[in-house]
């Protein structure tokens, strides 16, 4: 049972985290805005605020201000159901991140399994907005990221489960703790219990680029081919709600990828950790999900698919068995 104080903490820190995650959704987006001028040699947002500071500000007070549209022909509980059923699970998923061993807004023991689960609805929050919205673009789009996430979610899990067979734990700050001591003992550079760690990483990026619909694996909006894709049809803080569950599930991609590859809080010379190297950690992956995107054309469709069902999950599958191998011979 829990107590009342136990209650009144997990409510502060839900409260927190959603004012954390729309706070990154904002400056994510800016810091999106502004690395692209910069690899572009242009300027970027200027105008509102010092250096434009305060645009994602005035981006959002006029996402507000904007009436929801309900077009003709939409299945209207779900249409309004969809943007909702992407934003909370990513919000609720924030709540068994830990920034360090004691901020945490609830240890659970199952806290990997729980995240995936809850990621999961992503995908079907996406297939219902574009089949609500009875248009065409929306539909392709739906259905593209149906079969986007399935394929990418194959490679994922499994480079997670020779994950969980190394540290023994679906417990986050278990597997953290586990790689204390400095960079040699994170599970990137832990070598002796897969040499192929650094792939299995690099594995879990491309994947978390794929469930995070980034470019160049951005086929569900696809702009050029699709207008916006399963958004086509939303408005207003309809839109705004897709907007800001997409940066929240990359933070959450990027502390996944943190906690289960990079040691999480650890300090890299085994000296002070804390949450600030979380924090340095997770946002110098964010550069690179942003860097990324514009760094690389988004990929044709089937290229997409055979990226994961050829090359992917082969990679995947080798790393599993080696994992096993490796386990028996070096427990």
């Amino acid at each position: 049972m829990y107590s009342l104080g136990d209650i009144v903490r997990l409510l502060l820190y839900l409260v927190g985290l959603i004012g954390f995650g729309a706070f990154n959704a904002a400056y994510l987006s800016l810091l999106e805005r502004k690395q692209s001028a910069w690899m572009q040699l242009r300027r970027g947002p200027t105008e509102v605020g010092p250096w434009g500071l305060i645009q994602p500000v005035a981006d959002g007070l006029k996402l507000l201000s904007k009436q929801i549209l309900l077009p003709r022909d939409v299945n209207v509980p779900l249409f309004l159901l969809a943007p909702i059923m992407v934003v909370v699970p990513a919000i609720v998923s924030l709540v068994t991140i830990p920034f360090s061993e004691t901020l945490v807004a609830h240890r659970y023991n199952l806290g990997l399994l729980m995240i995936f689960s809850f990621g999961a609805i992503n995908i079907f929050a996406l297939l219902i907005a574009g089949w609500a919205s009875a248009n065409k673009y929306a539909s392709i789009g739906a259905v593209r990221v149906v079969a986007q996430n399935i394929a990418y979610e194959v490679p994922m899990l499994l480079v997670v489960i020779a994950l969980v067979m190394v540290t023994s734990s679906f417990d986050l700050v278990e597997i953290v703790k586990q790689q204390g001591g400095g960079c040699w003992h994170w599970n990137l550079l832990k070598l002796g219990a897969n040499p192929m760690m650094p792939a299995s990483f690099l594995i879990f990026f491309i994947c978390m680029l794929a469930e995070t619909n980034r470019a160049p694996f951005d086929m569900v909006e696809a702009e050029s081919e699709l207008i916006a894709g399963a958004f086509t049809e939303y408005s207003g803080m309809g839109f705004g709600l897709f907007f800001i569950a997409e940066y929240v599930n990359i933070l959450i991609g990027c502390s996944l990828a943190t906690i289960l590859f990079l040691g999480g809080w650890d300090c890299p010379f085994g000296l002070f950790p804390g949450p600030h190297w979380f924090l340095i950690k997770m946002y110098a992956l964010c550069f690179t999900v942003v860097w990324v995107r514009w760094s690389f054309p988004r990929t044709q469709f089937y290229g997409l698919l055979n990226l994961s069902w050829k090359i992917l999950i082969p990679l995947a599958l080798v790393n599993l068995l080696l994992t096993a191998v490796m386990l028996k011979l070096v427990p």
